[in-house]
């Protein structure tokens, strides 16, 4: 019989019940685990909950082009092996070697943007449950050895591409963007405490939306915003409007602030300055549009 996730990881992720069941059934099955999807969906909130519910130790490494072999499976201590030489005592276990020696979860952040060596050094371990640490000898991973790794999609900006050698020890769980529904309901909750009308935050928290799912179909737009960028929107607008902004202003003003980082536009212009103004107007445009929508739909006027 399938076991549901837990009422309290299930709270903590909107929306996202059948990639939880997923992740959970590859976990139990004792299987390593690659979640797929774009920035901003969750991916890393998702692992996290995973792990914790788990019950095991778990190290965590942040993908970096500048990640070394050493840093993952550890170093000897340059002082301690001059005193007692290449022995257990001078080795300083890196987070991979910490993970098998106590059957615990590495936890993988952004997978695809470590060096293709470090990758290598994974091999072994997730295959054969054992790597050969120089000058040290073999270790054994435990039992309850884990590997949950995160990537953003190959197209994204300083991702490379893993190798099938690797991709053939993950199980893929791919991780899209919410509903509407799901989404308007997690910027209402990350607004929640902020100081301002329900019926304000309400409207902000849907126009915010709205208006990033806009950027994810936009012919001009090659990579659209997440619901991260809503929730920012919606908390600054929520803010500007305390202090006496208009609705329209606050969330132009907040829609200006969160999107331009948390976008890609298909460049027509070559400076920097021209391709900003080109963001502005276009959001300025999408903005307009979606409050206009708002009032049609009578949902401003209530206000």
């Amino acid at each position: 019989m399938a076991q549901a996730p837990s009422t309290s990881i299930a709270a903590e992720l909107v929306g996202r019940i059948a990639e939880l069941k997923k992740l959970q059934a590859c976990l139990r099955a004792g299987k390593n685990v690659l979640l797929e999807g774009p920035v901003g969906v969750g991916k890393t909130h998702l692992a996290i909950a995973v792990t914790q519910e788990l019950k095991r130790p778990v190290f965590r490494i942040d993908g970096d082009n500048r990640y070394s072999e050493q840093k993952l499976s550890g170093w000897f201590d340059p002082p301690t092996v001059i005193k007692k030489g290449f022995s257990a005592e001078s080795f300083i276990p890196g987070p991979l070697v910490e993970a098998m020696k106590v059957g615990g979860v590495l936890f993988i952040n952004e997978l695809n943007r470590l060096p293709e060596g470090v990758q290598n050094v994974l091999l072994p371990a997730i295959d054969e449950r054992m790597i050969l640490v120089p000058r040290l000898g073999e270790i054994r991973a435990k039992p309850g050895f884990l590997v949950i790794a995160t990537q953003n999609p190959k197209e994204f900006v300083a991702t490379s591409h893993l190798s099938e050698a690797i991709l053939d020890r993950f199980e893929l769980v791919m991780i899209q963007y919410q509903s509407e529904e799901d989404e308007i309901e997690i910027v209402s909750h990350k607004t929640a405490e902020l100081e301002g009308s329900k019926k304000s935050k309400a409207s902000l928290s849907l126009a915010s939306v709205r208006l990033i799912r806009a950027t994810r179909v936009h012919p001009r737009i090659r990579r659209g915003a997440s619901v991260r960028a809503a929730i920012s929107m919606a908390q600054i607008a929520t803010v500007l409007i305390s202090d006496g902004a208009t609705f329209e202003e606050a969330f132009l003003a907040a829609a200006l602030m969160a999107l331009p980082t948390r976008i890609e536009i298909e460049r027509e212009m070559d400076s920097e300055q021209s391709i900003h103004a080109e963001i502005e107007l276009l959001l300025k445009e999408m903005s307009e549009s979606v409050l206009s929508d708002l009032n049609s739909d009578g949902v401003k006027k209530k206000l």
